[in-house]
């Protein structure tokens, strides 16, 4: 069962999975460019307004900002 608080996406196979990772709280700003140097996406950036968690609108890599 999965709480209604936690929005990252689960697949039965772990290998499917989104990728987490975890930035220090001082940062504002992150990029990703899919993580392959061929098989990746465009390099985005997303900035942390406001919130501690953002996720890849390419390739569903979740970015969380730890607490001070």
């Amino acid at each position: 069962m999965v709480s209604k608080n936690l929005s990252i996406k689960t697949a039965k196979n772990p290998a499917l999975n989104p990728e987490i990772i975890k930035v220090s709280a001082d940062i504002d700003q992150v990029a990703c460019d899919g993580g392959h140097p061929t098989l990746g996406h465009p390099l985005t950036y997303y900035t942390f307004a406001g919130v501690d968690r953002i996720e890849c609108l390419y390739c569903d890599r979740v970015f969380i900002r730890k607490s001070k």
